[in-house]
């Protein structure tokens, strides 16, 4: 008798321990009895575009560290289908890279961006997908803190696709252009030299303003501890001087802008 009694209460404990780890994942939104730091296996079902897929079980995942060009464009309340140069080659390389096919996912530190997409280091076989979009030209890095776990490399493959004119780097470097042609070449990765009129800084961000609206954008953690001059007196820093700044120019707020993820991409000239 006593056997059963306490056999029963085990029982009991167990399922009320069952209830409360389902109740605190529902409340707090936590994934981590299904997703964790390791590779898990999973099958593409379709590539939404150059750094997204969705996955046979509905996850969508967005790469980490890579931008790759629009495919669609905002068009009152929804989407219209117009892709940006270099936008349907870096889909159809994602495509063939992992549409139908058993992939991995690694996490960094942060697991989900706001649009409750799983962001993920992505493996083929024993490539990473991220990595070898940036190599072969077809996406931008695009370190955005905390996940930056794999920096370095990132950094030494869109060097490599710059150096040997892949992509997106095919005509970089003849075909400069100034603030005010900026917002004729959304989408497109481009040399710009122009004078910094002014500066602001946000939060996260320094920006640094040129005439006719365009704007260069840097994550403050992507700064070296080296430079924080340029955080502290930022005008001093940069304001009346001649840059030149190359990236990938997109639409913001009807605007066009570069988003830097290394001082690399940025040279005071004058």
């Amino acid at each position: 008798m006593r056997r059963r009694q306490i056999r029963y209460a085990i029982s009991i404990i167990a399922l009320l321990a069952t209830s409360l780890v389902i109740n605190f994942s529902r409340h707090t939104g936590s994934t981590s009895h299904i997703y964790n730091n390791g590779l898990h296996k999973y099958t593409v079902s379709r590539v939404v575009d150059g750094d997204t897929v969705e996955l046979s079980n509905g996850e969508r995942v967005r790469y980490i560290g890579i931008d790759t060009p629009e495919v669609r464009e905002k068009a009152g309340s929804g989407w219209v289908y117009k892709p940006r140069p270099y936008a349907e080659e870096a889909c159809a390389f994602n495509r063939k890279l992992v549409e139908g096919k058993s992939v991995r996912l690694e996490f960094d530190v942060q697991k989900r961006d706001k649009y409750k997409r799983l962001l993920a280091y992505v493996y083929a076989g024993e490539k990473m997908v991220n990595i070898e979009m940036v190599k072969e030209g077809f996406a931008m890095i695009y370190m955005y803190p905390p996940n930056v776990r794999y920096s370095q490399r990132f950094l030494d493959a869109q060097k490599e696709a710059r150096d040997n004119k892949r992509g997106l780097w095919v005509d970089l470097e003849e075909n400069k252009i100034s603030a005010s042609e900026a917002k004729n070449n959304i989408g497109r990765v481009r040399m710009m030299e122009s004078e910094v009129i002014d500066t602001h800084l946000t939060e996260k961000l320094l920006i640094l303003k040129f005439k006719d609206n365009f704007k260069v954008a840097i994550y403050k953690d992507n700064i070296p501890s080296g430079s924080k001059d340029m955080i502290r007196s930022p005008n001093a820093y940069f304001k009346g001087k001649k840059v030149r700044v190359y990236g990938l120019i997109k639409e913001y707020k009807g605007h066009p802008e570069i988003m830097l993820h290394d001082m690399s991409q940025l040279v005071i000239l004058k």
